[in-house]
């Protein structure tokens, strides 16, 4: 029997071994966990399908690996049947992984030489339902296309630069004995920077890639333009400080980034098209009947987005509640894959680090990111009068594609005043099936 790695969740083709929790000659039970992956930002324990002794373990830790990969095998009765299929597969499990440079120099090389056809291990090239849809409707052979994405996946990119490989050599055939062109492909050069003074190189981890690798394709893809407001939150801190005992008593945790969430959850509401995607394959825009909040967490190992479910139904009580444990859980990297997927919008507050505007990148397929900064006292006149106001600044990205910059406007004009004008009975506690207002 061989243990094998599963399908984790959607996008997600890769993984890295964190931990391996038995060695060969051990025996293991039904459902107990013998390994850890790192996927995506999430770290997913990996539990064996049925109990026997462990017979061979094929990876280690920090080795990359696949879905579908075989990486323990696992004799149920002390039998040898399990080690003829390790044998057999131990090649292609022990493969050099190609880099995302040489695949593309792989393309090249090969694109008008290489047949249609299956993959060499007769597996579907990994893809999303999306980009297999777009395929399909442009008569292209996906296996004609090399993924550069992590575990060979192909992305919207990939399927433009095929296209357009195709179209030079249609219109300026090579002359024979021409080599490609591999300078568009290829990384950036490497630079010898200890020519001009001491240096220390360190690894990227898992999560720095990914995070590279995110908001590369946000920015590259998505056309941004950011919006920025200031609003007024010296009522919002007058109500904290009222009611912060009496909601810690209740094991919640009030602050301003709840208030904000709260305020938040009616404005996109009135604004569908922030809680929207481009479905760019189809061609269309999906409005989501479903609120579900990413909030940016700075972590020890880079930025991690876990996603509050459902935020415009909680009250306020249980969005301070779930905030702080989902935040914790992030810290300490025990959120789940579920816990990293589905937001419909984004939040990233800043004002616990310092600062004012920043433009913050949209978290895709989102299509538009609320950053706050600081919040910090500053003269405003006031019916001719000038008073002292706590000011928190806001910063609203966009994908111009979908919205236009009017829509944007009246988003955050919106927004600032659901801020300033917060209704006072939202604080209210249930207790006991019964609404209470806490005095």
């Amino acid at each position: 029997m061989d243990i094998k790695v599963p399908h984790l969740a959607e996008g997600i083709s890769t993984g890295t071994v964190v931990t391996i929790f038995v060695k060969e000659g051990d025996k293991v039970k039904k459902g107990q966990d013998v390994l850890e992956l790192e996927t995506e930002k999430a770290i997913a324990a990996i539990p064996s399908p049925e109990a026997g002794v462990i017979e061979k373990v094929l990876i280690k830790e920090g080795d990359k690996v696949n879905i579908g990969q075989t990486v323990i095998s696992i004799a149920g009765d002390g039998s040898a049947g399990s080690a003829k299929t390790v044998k057999q597969e131990a090649p292609a499990r022990h493969a050099p992984v190609e880099t995302k440079a040489s695949t593309q120099v792989l393309e090249e090389e090969e694109e008008a030489e290489e047949p249609a056809g299956p993959s060499k291990n007769n597996l579907s090239p990994a893809a999303s339902p999306s980009i297999r849809k777009l395929v399909r409707q442009l008569g292209i052979d996906l296996n004609k296309i090399r993924g550069t994405e992590p575990g060979g996946r192909i992305s919207l990119q990939d399927i433009k630069n095929y296209i357009a490989r195709l179209e030079k050599g249609a219109a300026s055939p090579k002359s024979e004995g021409q080599a490609p062109s591999r300078q568009a492909a290829s990384a950036a050069p490497s630079i010898d920077f200890s020519k001009w003074g001491p240096v220390e190189r360190k690894p990227m981890t898992v999560l720095r890639k990914k995070i590279s690798e995110k908001m590369t394709e946000s920015w590259t893809t998505i056309p941004h333009v950011t919006q920025f407001a200031d609003a007024d939150i010296t009522g919002i801190l007058a109500l904290r400080k009222k009611y912060a005992d009496q909601y810690e008593s209740k094991g919640a945790r009030l602050t301003v980034t709840t208030f904000i969430i709260q305020a938040l959850a009616s404005v996109l509401k009135k604004h569908p098209i922030f809680n929207s995607s481009m479905d760019e394959a189809a061609g269309e825009i999906v409005f989501k009947n479903y609120y579900h909040l990413g909030i940016a967490v700075d972590t020890e190992q880079g930025l991690i987005v876990p996603v509050l479910k459902d935020f415009d139904k909680k009250d306020m009580a249980q969005l301070s509640k779930e905030l702080s444990g989902l935040a914790e859980r992030t810290r300490q990297r025990k959120v789940s894959i579920d816990d990293l997927q589905g937001s419909s919008f984004t939040i990233s507050n800043q004002g616990g680090i310092g600062g004012a505007h920043f433009t913050p990148i949209v978290n895709k397929p989102e299509v538009a990111i609320l950053g706050l900064g600081q919040g910090v006292k500053k003269p405003v006149v006031i019916n001719d009068k000038v008073e002292v106001r706590m000011i928190l600044p806001l910063a609203l990205s966009y994908d111009h594609r979908v919205i236009d910059g009017a829509n944007a406007a009246r988003f955050i004009t919106d927004l600032t005043a659901a801020i300033e004008s917060f209704d006072e009975k939202k604080l209210t506690i249930q207790e006991s099936g019964k609404s209470k207002k806490e005095k």
